[in-house]
């Protein structure tokens, strides 16, 4: 009988127990969010030289308090429950409170999901500041490949709003589209047909709905790493170069980042980043200075401004997503609060959120590995708790 090995004991499971087919569902997710290198490929985002990982800052008192007015639990039984892996408080630049589960190291990278596609909208804002990309370009003059796709007429803004009108399903655990998005990306195992896509040639075969672009806020994952390929078109350079020499550097990053590529170096950026929770919380940190790090203007006043005050109300309450935010808007690939708050947020499924407050100086930044992708109750409870932290510490 087989010895059992020390990543048996410490993860309750064997590392050949995890494959392509269940890395995103519990007990794998809890230790493959952290370790997608080694799940998919992987291309590096250098931080440079980067800064240190600060000291932990543990604040139980904090931790111990309820989670909600009146609630019976606390705040880090909240955490627990939710499945978080890492939660992290700042206020003004100061770490105000430091959680994370038994079993993650703190220097662990994490994947973000769908907070690429709010990192990828900041690249896409600095080249437009640069005058390297015209948000009214259509994706067909940029993107060739894509002229017979529902990209060709629709335009880089229309990615960046999730308003391009086209025939797709994001429902994550179908088995029909979704689960061939999956294989072009190489996060789901290869057909047994041995015919699966690449990204850009899957990208380039979908097609328009019935509505027209610029309408409809209908938020669909393809748009954003149709943006990505956009992006390394448009500047002549691989996306994590980019994403190094506009952003991850000039941030001052503590560790690199990484962004999953299919067999073709595409990069997933709807999905696919994995960074470290104070990398995360530093480009939080970042856009509620109004842009600049290190004395270093990174994104323009003008883009955050953008992002913050154009998305339309009325799209939203019609759109897809109304269910999140009540009182939302949706601009540059980040959401708005809304409803008398200045606060915005980057969100990806199985429970990853950045929350910025600039009013209150607030940033959080939680990382989890929730077996359900999207859970709505628990959604709501800790953009509650957010709220919350925002308003009283």
């Amino acid at each position: 009988m087989a010895s059992t090995s020390q990543f048996e004991m410490r993860n309750g499971f064997g590392r050949e127990d995890i494959t392509l087919a269940n890395w995103r569902t519990r007990p794998y997710s809890f230790w493959s969010f952290r370790n997608v290198g080694e799940m998919v490929r992987s291309a590096r985002i250098r931080s440079g030289d980067g800064a240190s990982l600060p000291d932990q800052v543990n604040n139980p008192e904090l931790l111990s308090r309820p989670a909600a007015s009146g609630a019976s639990r606390s705040i880090a039984e909240l955490l627990e429950q939710s499945e978080v892996d890492s939660f992290i408080l700042s206020k003004n630049g100061q770490v105000m409170a430091e959680w994370h589960a038994p079993g993650v190291d703190r220097s662990d990278p994490h994947l973000v999901f769908s907070i690429s596609k709010s990192l990828t909208a900041l690249i896409a804002g600095i080249l437009q500041d640069q005058r390297a990309l015209d948000p009214s370009t259509l994706v067909g003059a940029i993107v060739p490949e894509a002229a017979n796709s529902a990209y060709a007429d629709a335009a880089v803004q229309d990615l960046l709003d999730m308003r391009v009108s086209l025939d797709f399903d994001e429902s994550y655990l179908s088995q029909e589209a979704y689960a061939r998005y999956r294989r072009a990306m190489s996060w789901n195992p290869p057909s047994s047909e041995g015919n699966d896509e690449g990204m850009l040639s899957f990208l380039s075969g979908l097609q328009k709905a019935a509505h027209p672009h610029g309408g409809v806020h209908d938020y669909l994952s393809p748009n954003s790493d149709m943006l990505g390929i956009v992006l390394e078109r448009a500047a002549g350079e691989r996306f994590p170069d980019l994403c190094s020499r506009l952003l991850w550097q000039p941030l001052g990053a503590t560790a690199d980042a990484f962004i999953t590529v299919d067999p073709h170096g595409a990069p997933r950026t709807a999905g696919g980043v994995s960074c470290r929770p104070h990398d995360l919380m530093a480009v939080g940190q970042m856009l509620n200075n109004g842009g600049t790090a290190n004395g270093r203007q990174i994104v323009s006043e003008r883009w955050i401004s953008d992002m913050q005050q154009n998305g339309d109300a009325d799209v939203w309450a019609r759109g897809s997503q109304a269910v999140f935010l009540k009182t939302g808007r949706y601009r540059n690939n980040w959401y708005q609060v809304g409803g008398g708050s200045n606060a915005f947020l980057a969100a990806g499924i199985h429970g990853q959120f950045l929350y910025c407050d600039p009013d209150t100086g607030t940033v959080i930044a939680l990382n989890s590995s929730q077996n359900e992708p999207q859970n709505d109750t628990t959604d709501q409870t800790l953009l509650g708790l957010f709220a919350m932290l925002s308003k009283e510490t």
